[in-house]
């Protein structure tokens, strides 16, 4: 049996929901709703002390960090496999799910913040109010760097890296995509589940233009969603909320991005 604590539109959520679609593997849900704070409960930080989603109880077992999940899932339930035979094209699949523990999900999280979900922390909010929210990263470094997302957006200091390296992806997935039709190769592997979340929040955030001069991105990206785990595994679970607003603001802010982009 396996207990799945996750998020419905957490990135590391969707991509541990997607390999275990892929395997074919059932679980009992926990849904987490991050913005109350369900995370940092101290039954759940008994279980993982990061408090953060997803981590799963398997058999008893604890395990946690997406990544970490992904490849044990892989392991403890061999069919279909999701690496590939080849050495070389497992060496680049590890390649691209270590990359976004290394900066590209912080990226993500923080165009995430800048382009649409700012307004969620802004919205309905005092001044004092606003503060108070701001100030409950304990962290002083993720809390110096959300209050400046939050209240510059784009113009944020952080945004201009941030999204240089989100089309960084796109370009290296572009490039890899020339020796084979996935990610790492002939395969459909881990290194394909790790990228669907995060180029899905791109599309998300209407920032698929960047897909216009990527053809071999937008050709895997419809392959993609075409899969039937997609819809299992990160439609069935999209917050119609978060959907909207993604769809409002980020419209609203494409051409501060494209000029952030354009700027060197």
């Amino acid at each position: 049996m396996i207990e799945l604590y996750h998020n419905g539109m957490s990135t590391c959520s969707q991509k541990v929901r997607i390999t275990l679609a892929e395997k074919g593997q059932d679980f009992t849900s926990h849904p987490f709703n991050l913005r109350a704070g369900d995370q940092h409960h101290p039954d759940y930080l008994a279980l993982n002390p990061n408090g953060v989603v997803p981590t799963i109880i398997h058999d008893g077992k604890v395990i946690y960090e997406s990544a970490v999940i992904d490849e044990y899932l892989d392991e403890v339930f061999p069919d279909p496999p999701l690496h590939s035979a080849d050495p070389y094209e497992r060496a680049r699949m590890r390649i691209w799910v270590k990359q976004f523990d290394e900066g590209l999900h912080a990226a993500s999280a923080t165009i995430s913040t800048c382009i649409a979900f700012r307004y969620q922390f802004i919205e309905g909010k005092t001044d004092k109010e606003l503060k108070k929210a701001l100030d409950g990263y304990v962290d002083p470094v993720k809390r110096a760097r959300m209050t400046e997302n939050v209240m510059e957006g784009v113009e944020s200091s952080f945004f201009k890296p941030a999204i240089k390296r989100v089309v960084k992806m796109l370009d290296d997935l572009q490039a890899s995509l020339s020796d084979g039709e996935w990610a790492s190769g002939n395969t459909y592997s881990l290194a394909d589940v790790a990228l669907t979340p995060y180029v899905t929040r791109v599309a998300h955030l209407q920032q698929d233009w960047l897909f216009d001069t990527r053809p071999r991105v937008a050709d895997w990206f419809d392959r993609i969603c075409a899969r039937p785990t997609y819809k299992v595994a990160l439609e069935d679970w999209f917050n119609p909320d978060f959907l909207s607003l993604m769809e409002a603001r980020s419209s609203e802010n494409r051409d501060g991005v494209k000029g952030v982009l354009a700027a060197d």
